[in-house]
């Protein structure tokens, strides 16, 4: 049993059932006992894999991708660079490589590292420690000096942790999924009032999934990158229309499982609404470009080309077939395949230039 599964039981029995956005911010961040806040979960002895832990050329793509991003604003002399869920910090490691090329470009960043995860906070300062460049970590955004210099935003996989409202539709109105108790198990009902701010339509039976905190999010992105400049770029697996579906989801070694089944011992996520997250990126004064699938986004950025270099250079055959299944992992076309599963999506201050991508 998990140790969060007992403050859970607690929770529901003195405030009775709770939404699944609390559950599953609960799971990910509870001070204690939250998934992120206990261990490292990445690679084959965790739970899942990232993309930059599959290949240096995706952090290295992403890198050039903000170099061109930072002369598209006038090569400025001070500019800000920020990850948001960072992982290991092998994104930012590889990106920071890439970058070195661009003369100018490391002698004006400054790394904002913007991460919940005390575990994987260590692990980034161990990874980036001794590199020249001045190095930041945030809990939020917010906490991120605002001194007016140009912002590159950038965030894999970082969107989809962030905790979901889920509504069920009941008799023609909608009604928020519960989190609730049988005994000792955890059980989904739903709350007996209906929704009223709701006025979507929909068949019975629809789940219908909202991200607040994601919204909220990207307003306060938008307030940084219209006062300053800059770029802002998401890769996350989700759908690029709206719709309806129930798309929460825990993963535990490598393995799908019951989200309810082990609380604070599996990562939760959520399939990212790109739609509903370009609508407010729009409505807050930026400019959106996207979605494009992964696989063509960093065949536009030249994944191709550095894979067939890394391939010339290669000590061996063995490690030339595993930089080519690399490439091939990260840009597969199939129904779950990462190229067309995970998809990547822009957002400039007004009147900037088109970034980099395929768009």
């Amino acid at each position: 049993m998990s140790a969060l599964l007992t403050d859970i039981r607690r929770i529901i029995a003195l405030e009775g059932p709770i939404p699944v956005e609390r559950y599953m911010a609960l799971c990910l961040g509870h001070p204690q006992h939250g998934y992120y806040m206990t261990r490292d979960p990445l690679g084959a002895a965790g739970d899942f894999v990232t993309a930059p832990e599959i290949s240096q050329m995706f952090g290295e793509l992403i890198g050039l991708f903000a170099a061109q991003c930072w002369m598209d604003l006038g090569s400025p002399s001070a500019l800000r660079l920020m990850e948001c869920g960072p992982g290991r910090g092998t994104l930012m490691f590889d990106a920071l490589r890439a970058m070195a090329v661009v003369p100018g470009l490391r002698k004006a960043i400054t790394v904002d590292m913007i991460e919940m995860s005390p575990v994987l906070a260590a692990i980034q300062r161990r990874r980036l420690q001794g590199d020249g460049i001045s190095v930041r970590w945030h809990a939020r955004i917010a906490d991120v000096p605002d001194d007016g210099a140009p912002l590159i935003v950038l965030g894999n996989e970082f969107l989809d942790a962030l905790p979901i409202r889920q509504y069920v539709r009941q008799n023609g109105q909608w009604h928020e999924r519960l989190v609730g108790l049988d005994g000792e198990a955890l059980i989904f009902g739903l709350s007996p009032a209906p929704e009223p701010a709701i006025r979507q339509d929909g068949p019975e039976g629809a789940v219908l999934e909202t991200c607040v905190p994601a919204h909220g999010f990207v307003a306060e992105l938008a307030t940084r990158l219209r006062r300053t400049g800059g770029v802002a770029l998401f890769i996350d697996y989700g759908h690029a229309r709206s719709g309806f579906g129930d798309t929460l989801q825990a993963l535990r070694r490598h393995a799908f499982i019951d989200p309810l089944a082990s609380p604070g011992d599996a990562d939760i996520t959520a399939h990212v609404d790109f739609a509903a997250l370009a609508r407010s990126a729009r409505s807050a004064g930026l400019a959106v470009h996207g979605p494009v699938g992964q696989g063509a986004f960093l065949q536009a950025l030249g994944l191709e080309a550095r894979a067939d270099r890394l391939i010339r250079n290669a000590p061996s055959a063995e490690k030339a077939d595993a930089i080519r299944d690399a490439e091939r992992r990260l840009t597969e076309m199939t129904r779950t395949g990462m190229g067309s599963l995970f998809k990547a999506i822009a957002f400039t201050a007004p009147g900037q230039p088109l970034p980099p991508g395929g768009w």
